[in-house]
């Protein structure tokens, strides 16, 4: 009926339009319904907006600045961060020295950069290790759920109700205090939170339609999981694992601190910093204030750039 009205009254008025009322619109001009921007991919949205943060990026360019000089400066600086220099115990920063020596005359500069090496090592590995198991394993329980979910759900209930100190220490009765002992004592119960993370994302997308078309065509679980549904999920999993390398990084330093790491004379934040407390009190800031300032910018810059990559794969903050 509202059809048939509008048509009469168009009808009706006919008569009163006139061509001098319409004005043809020239091909120069710009349509109003006309998209204003390119059309994006979702991965290109997010690096978009990923690089639109600028505090994001700023403790990106932190992390690659760190990552490339812990490997160039000890390979560039003339001084042995091994040897020992009675003669120049615990000068402060000079020309020579810049960030100046410790108690057995070492140079702080260069053991500060292979203190990087070993805390970078340490965060990188240990998050990869809990990137790989972590996956597997929370990968199977959200897609078989039932009873496969509920056992290994406990499993790593249990596992993550064990204090992690005590797990270090178990260890150390076992193994000597070095870098390996370090990282499988981070990867026994470190992997838990990532596996957690992947079961909550393959049970929500395990119902999509192409994870029931693949099925349906044939395909195995352990293809859907790790070719369909893995690489839908990698957002949340990049952001954890970006989030993992600064605990895993502060981890080492305080079991290096504890003296429960890495040993001596190999430089490390931790023991760097232990070491410094104690001279501290003599008046040798700076032995406590290089190592304990790299670590808090190294920690910082993860941070940032992970909380950067989280609102990157945020869809409620897409404008």
């Amino acid at each position: 009926m509202s059809d048939f009205n509008i048509k009469m009254s168009s009808t009706e008025h006919s008569d009163r339009l006139s061509p001098e009322l319409f004005e043809k619109l020239r091909r120069d001009e710009v349509r109003v319904d006309e998209v204003g921007r390119k059309s994006l991919t979702a991965w290109q949205d997010i690096k978009q907006r990923l690089l639109s943060n600028k505090l994001a990026m700023f403790g990106f360019w932190i992390i690659v600045s760190l990552i490339v000089l812990s490997i160039l400066m000890p390979l560039i600086w003339p001084l042995d961060h091994y040897t020992t220099n009675l003669q120049n115990t615990n000068q402060p920063p000079n020309a020579t020295h810049w960030f100046g020596t410790d108690e057995l005359g070492r140079d702080m500069f260069e053991r500060v950069w292979k203190g990087a090496q070993v805390s970078l090592f340490v965060g990188v590995v240990a998050a990869l290790i809990d990137l790989i198991i972590g996956i597997i394993y929370g990968g199977i329980m959200g897609y078989f759920g039932g009873k496969v979910d509920e056992v290994m759900n406990r499993f790593s209930e249990i596992l993550a109700a064990i204090p992690y100190l005590l797990v270090v220490i178990l260890l150390l009765v076992v193994m000597e205090p070095s870098l390996t002992t370090i990282i499988v004592a981070m990867s026994i119960t470190g992997w838990i939170n990532m596996a957690w993370i992947v079961r909550g994302q393959i049970m929500q997308l395990k119902n999509q339609e192409y994870a029931l078309a693949s099925k349906s065509l044939g395909a195995g679980a352990f293809r859907i999981i790790f070719r369909h549904l893995i690489p839908n999920a990698m957002g949340p999993i990049l952001v954890t694992l970006t989030l993992t390398i600064p605990s895993a990084i502060f981890t080492e330093a305080f079991l290096s601190f504890l003296g429960l790491g890495v040993q001596s004379p190999i430089a490390s934040w931790g023991t760097m910093i232990d070491d410094g407390a104690g001279a501290m009190m003599s008046g040798y800031t700076w032995r406590l204030l290089f190592p304990a300032l790299f670590l808090s910018i190294t920690i910082f810059a993860f941070n940032v750039f992970g909380d950067g990559l989280r609102d990157a794969f945020d869809p409620k903050l897409k404008k």
